[in-house]
């Protein structure tokens, strides 16, 4: 798919600075679109920028924000002063692993806002300029653990339970105007995040964990086709047996019980 002819030259990431949306970023610089990339961390954002630019001769601005802030969305208005964004990705998300109540209800509001409520209002905003100009693209990242209860994970896996029936609400509602959404489903990958995290062994049934690169590609090959994607074939064929297999009660236990094996809790 040429995705600048199908959907414009600008593409918007936030959650940039390393793991699957860097990968996001290296796929679409290599595809010749424009980059505005957004994180907190100004460094990382700043090295990417650079080698993304020198490589690949496009445009790449860069945009410091917490995008746990209430008013996220208006930071980001100011920093790209009504530029067109014809591509959003929302890869920012954080994960309390953990007994629910051990964490705070102060960190449990921060970690909403930055995995429900901030992709919610970007997508409202760039969704309905891309309406008006009859094309473009939503990809908002998901993960497996949103598919059912996902003990010592609880709040994780539903803010990605939102953005999953969010991102194939929209796909419906926008397939006939020009605009493709896809949720991009992923289990667990090798990103910085994830091995910070010092998962342990989860066992023979849990799928293999997938590198960032294989994420991305896989989503772009069925973004405009699908409302959502899972991606590894690993990944698809245990969602299979949880969901449309197993009693949901034993699904939810296996959840917790992989969780709570891999992170000694």
């Amino acid at each position: 798919m040429d995705l600048i002819q199908k959907y414009g030259r600008t593409a918007l990431i936030a959650g940039a600075s390393e793991g699957i949306g860097a990968s996001f970023a290296y796929y679409l610089a290599a595809a010749g679109m424009d980059l505005v990339l957004i994180a907190r961390r100004v460094q990382p954002l700043g090295q990417l920028a650079e080698l993304l630019k020198n490589e690949h001769k496009i445009n790449v601005t860069c945009t410091s924000c917490d995008l746990a802030d209430p008013d996220a969305l208006r930071q980001i208005q100011e920093s790209i002063n009504d530029r067109e964004i014809n591509l959003l990705v929302y890869n920012a998300a954080q994960s309390y692993i953990g007994p629910f109540t051990m964490n705070s209800a102060e960190d449990n509001s921060r970690i909403t806002r930055l995995n429900m409520i901030t992709p919610l209002n970007m997508v409202h905003y760039f969704g309905e300029k891309m309406l008006v100009k009859k094309r473009g693209a939503v990809i908002l990242m998901t993960s497996l653990a949103g598919f059912q209860g996902s003990g010592f994970l609880t709040l994780y896996a539903a803010t990605k339970a939102f953005n999953r029936i969010l991102a194939e609400s929209l796909w419906y509602e926008w397939k006939d105007r020009g605009v493709d959404v896809i949720a991009c489903c992923a289990g667990a990958t090798a990103t910085p995040g994830y091995l910070n995290s010092n998962p342990g062994r989860s066992g023979f049934f849990v799928p293999r964990v997938q590198s960032p690169e294989e994420v991305v590609k896989e989503c772009l090959r069925k973004l405009g086709s699908q409302p959502s994607v899972i991606t590894g074939s690993g990944n698809r064929f245990a969602s299979f047996i949880m969901q449309k297999i197993l009693p949901r009660k034993l699904a939810i236990t296996i959840m917790g019980d992989t969780t709570r094996k891999m992170y000694g809790l």
